[in-house]
C-alpha cells in the first residue's frame, strides 16, 4: 500500500488515521421506537424503482422508527470518545418484493452524525442530516416513563429548521415479538452519479444489507404518528391513514458486511 492510501475511507493518509470510518465490523447498541401504520394505497408502490414490486400483503405498510445508538469499531476505541460513538436517526421503512421474496427498505432516513451519514451511505441508506429527539426510559425518579404500561414516549425529527414528524407511544403490555415491516433483511440500492454530470451513474447496485441482531423485551402499545410539509422532503405522500401501533425495544446490531445483488454497468 502506497503511502497515502491507507484507511477505510476518506480522507486516505499514510496512517489512515483521519479516515472517517474504521473498516466493518461496526458494533450497535442501542433503543428503538418503531410506529406502525397504513400508507393512502399506491403510496409506497410509488417509491420503488423497477424491479422493485409491492409486497401482496398491505403493501402499504410503512414504519417510522427512532433510533438513539452507541457504536464502536472492532478496536472498541470509540467507547472512551462518546462524541464519536453516540447519536439518533429516524427513519422510514417499507417492503418490497424482489427475486421472489420479501424485503424490508429504507425510503427516507435523517442522521445527526456524520460518521453514520457515510455508514448508511455505503450500506445503502440515503441518510441525510436531520435533528432527531426521543423519551428515554427512566430507572428512578419522575423525569422519565417505565418500562411498563402507561409509560408514554415522544419522539420527533427535524431538517432544515422545519419540524418533518411527530409521534407519541403509550405503553399497553409486553410481548414476544412486534412489528412486521422492518423485520426482513434490508434491500437497498448503492448510487453514485457520474462526474461528467451526464445523468448517468458511476455506480449503480441492488444490495442486501444484513445484520446479526440481539433483541430486547417488546413493549407494544398505542401510537400515533403527525408528519409535516418541507419544502424539501416529500413526506406527505407517506402520512397515515391507519395507524397499527407501536413498539420500544432495546437492540443490539453488528454489521459485517453486505452483499451485492445486481450490478448495472451502464
Amino acid at each position: 500500500m502506497s503511502a497515502v492510501t491507507a484507511g477505510f475511507l476518506f480522507p486516505r493518509t499514510p496512517s489512515g488515521q483521519a479516515s472517517l470510518l474504521p473498516p466493518p465490523p461496526w458494533h450497535y447498541s442501542g433503543e428503538m421506537l418503531t410506529i406502525e401504520y397504513l400508507a393512502e394505497p399506491g403510496a409506497v408502490a410509488a417509491l420503488l424503482p423497477p424491479p422493485l414490486e409491492p409486497v401482496a400483503d398491505r403493501p402499504d405498510a410503512v414504519a417510522a422508527v427512532w433510533a438513539e445508538w452507541q457504536w464502536k469499531s472492532e478496536s472498541g476505541n470509540e467507547e472512551l470518545d462518546p462524541v464519536r460513538s453516540q447519536y439518533k436517526e429516524c427513519l422510514l421503512v417499507v417492503r418490497c418484493r424482489y427475486r421472489d421474496r420479501d424485503w424490508s427498505r429504507c425510503v427516507f432516513i435523517w442522521v445527526d452524525q456524520d460518521a453514520s451519514l457515510l455508514r448508511g451511505h455505503i450500506q445503502g441508506y440515503p441518510k441525510k442530516l436531520g435533528e432527531i429527539w426521543m423519551t428515554r426510559p427512566a430507572l428512578i425518579g419522575q423525569a422519565g416513563p417505565r418500562l411498563a404500561p402507561g409509560g408514554r414516549f415522544g419522539a420527533t425529527v427535524a431538517a432544515g429548521s422545519r419540524r418533518l414528524m411527530e409521534a407519541e407511544f403509550t405503553i399497553t403490555g409486553e410481548a414476544e415479538s412486534a412489528g412486521f415491516v422492518n423485520a426482513h433483511p434490508m434491500l437497498h440500492h448503492r448510487l453514485l452519479p457520474t462526474v461528467e454530470a451526464d445523468g448517468g451513474d458511476a455506480l449503480h447496485e441492488i444490495v442486501k444489507v444484513g445484520s446479526e441482531v440481539d433483541l430486547g423485551t417488546a413493549y407494544v402499545g398505542d401510537a400515533s404518528l403527525r408528519v409535516f410539509s418541507s419544502p424539501t422532503e416529500e413526506l406527505l405522500s407517506l402520512a397515515p391513514r391507519e395507524m397499527l401501533g407501536g413498539c420500544w425495544r432495546r437492540v443490539g446490531l453488528t454489521f459485517r458486511g453486505g452483499e451485492t445483488l445486481s450490478r448495472s454497468e451502464d
